[in-house]
């Protein structure tokens, strides 16, 4: 009973891991596009205007951030109303942008600074607390329609398969062990 509730916990930690990570590797590079696009604003188009060069590089990391997430992050969990899954995204990332261009505005017109490098600093800042609510509203609220994976039962989620003789495996519908899962290679 232990080990079978070790070996769920232990899936479980690894299907967040590999949600993470992925969110992280979208999360870089929808950095870099709101970062390069902010710095090339504030000393370009939009100088004196930090505040709106960083609310414009974060609309266009949005973007493509919604595409690499519904399509690869969270891609088994995308909602069949498109629609409805991006109006939240969008809205989640408005908080987001909020919060990073908040962090801006507060340095500038609270604080009082006018370096453009601390700016863009207080701007990096409020990325990376955004990021953390953006992370848990795509995972709880936006992305939450179960999908499972090619070739894996409905019940992939359930990582460790239900014992012989439950009801669940009688009738068949308990989830089988995911392939190359420890439960997997100890039914073989």
């Amino acid at each position: 009973m232990l080990k079978k509730l070790y070996g769920r916990a232990r899936g479980l930690v690894s299907a967040l891991w590999r949600e993470v990570a992925k969110f992280g590797t979208v999360g870089g590079i929808s950095f870099v596009i709101d970062n390069g696009v902010t710095l090339l604003l504030m000393h370009g188009a939009m100088s004196g205007s930090e505040a709106k060069a960083r609310f414009v590089g974060a609309t266009v990391a949005t973007l493509f951030s919604w595409v690499a997430n519904r399509y690869w992050t969270f891609r088994h969990r995308r909602q069949t109303n498109m629609a409805r899954e991006f109006g939240m995204f969008f809205l989640i990332n408005g908080i987001g942008i909020g919060i990073s261009t908040g962090f801006t505005a507060i340095a500038k017109y609270g604080l009082g600074i006018q370096d453009k490098n601390l700016l863009f600093a207080a701007g990096v800042v409020g990325i990376v607390v955004a990021t953390v609510v953006r992370f848990l509203a795509y995972r709880f609220w936006v992305f939450t329609a179960e999908r499972p994976s090619p070739g894996v039962s409905s019940g992939a989620r359930e990582l460790v398969p239900a014992a012989p003789g439950t009801p669940e495996a009688l009738a068949g519908t308990a989830p089988e062990a995911v392939p190359g899962s420890s439960q997997d290679a100890s039914s073989a």
